[in-house]
């Protein structure tokens, strides 16, 4: 028995565009029914890559497979593909109703299958009632659902997602990546979403690919990649981190801000430690940890849920970011500035990362 193909490969992909390597001899297996965001700041070659998969580009060399079907140079029209863009891309003139129809009117359905699934799909993103209204009758969460319902009435093999709620405010965002998350995971759609808000694919992948220089650094479940980077890019790109850079001595690295012990043997003389906020102790907790470190709050800024705090390391300067839950009244931070506290983490929580500290 042979394992069932992935609902989308990408085999060895370049793309240069004149000097510049967009995309480097790029790898992706994504499998049926999961959602992999690709994730990296702007020029890293998440959007070039979504662009191949679509068919609006063509890779320079590679294979790009969807359900074990070569479309490396099939035109977008044949993919089976469904898009949902940034933009949404809704036609003014038509009816949401209408919009939402346009995929299945091309493909020749008849107009009764079209109106049965035009009303089951508005039924399925909460627009029932909205079908002959124009799209600039509608906020900017309704033109998405309808962006969505377009997009999922043809059932595509692959719902590519690019950017699809950077032009909503953060608390519309919020609640539509909840709506596309449970939609996606309920119709077992396989999809792959380009995006550079960091809460965005943790809340909606299954995993994610942090992508910088048109390679994939790290693949992995969310809370895998977050827990433990593989180097210091992707430490400080998903998410906060605090790196320290030192020569190895037996057990401990030896950094500016003193010797830390190590929660492994790293393989060379040198090495690179990432400790993430939520991981650092304050205060009497961290006097009994192994750094023996202390430090001054220069900074205090309440977050809601928890206060970050700014700790210069006494003898070093070396400034450390940490976070701590709320336990005060709201709208205060426990640790005023100016105080002294000592400071550590329990040595497992540090984790060894390839590469130095991104410079500023």
């Amino acid at each position: 028995m042979t394992d069932a193909p992935s609902a989308l490969t990408l085999s060895a992909i370049r793309k240069k565009f004149g000097s510049l390597m967009a995309v480097d001899n790029l790898d992706l297996a994504v499998q049926p029914g999961a959602l992999v965001s690709l994730l990296g700041p702007s020029g890293c070659g998440k959007t070039t890559t979504l662009r191949m998969v679509a068919g609006f580009e063509s890779p320079d060399s590679g294979q790009i497979t969807i359900g074990g079907e070569d479309v490396t140079r099939q035109a977008p029209n044949k993919r089976g593909l469904g898009m949902v863009f940034q933009s949404y891309s809704l036609f003014p003139h038509r009816t949401v109703a209408e919009n939402v129809a346009f995929g299945l009117r091309m493909a020749g359905a008849s107009k009764q299958t079209q109106a049965d699934e035009v009303r089951r799909m508005l039924d399925m993103v909460h627009l029932t009632g909205r079908e002959e209204m124009y799209p600039s009758q509608l906020s900017g969460g309704q033109q998405q659902r309808v962006a969505l319902a377009r997009a999922l009435v043809v059932n595509p093999r692959v719902l590519l997602l690019d950017e699809p709620l950077g032009a909503l405010d953060k608390a519309l965002r919020e609640s539509m990546q909840f709506e596309i998350r449970e939609m996606q995971q309920r119709l077992e759609i396989t999809a792959l979403l380009v995006t550079h808000d960091q809460e965005e694919a943790m809340s909606m992948s299954d995993q994610i690919a942090v992508m910088h220089g048109g390679r994939i650094l790290q693949l992995g479940a969310p809370n895998d990649i977050y827990d433990r980077p593989e180097t210091a890019f992707v430490a400080t790109f998903l998410g906060t981190s605090n790196l320290f850079e030192g020569q190895v001595q037996g057990d401990r690295l030896q950094t500016r801000a003193g010797a830390l012990p190590l929660p492994a043997r790293p393989a060379g003389d040198s090495a690179t430690l990432s400790v993430r906020p939520e991981r650092i102790v304050l205060g009497e907790a961290a006097s009994g940890l192994p750094q023996g470190l202390r430090g001054r709050i220069t900074a205090a800024s309440f977050r809601g849920a928890y206060a970050a705090y700014h700790v210069t390391l006494e003898g070093s300067g070396v400034e450390v970011t940490a976070y701590r839950q709320a336990d005060t009244a709201l709208g205060q931070t426990s640790l005023a500035v100016g105080t002294e506290v000592p400071v550590g983490w329990p040595v497992e929580h540090g984790v060894l990362v390839t590469g130095n500290a991104p410079k500023e």
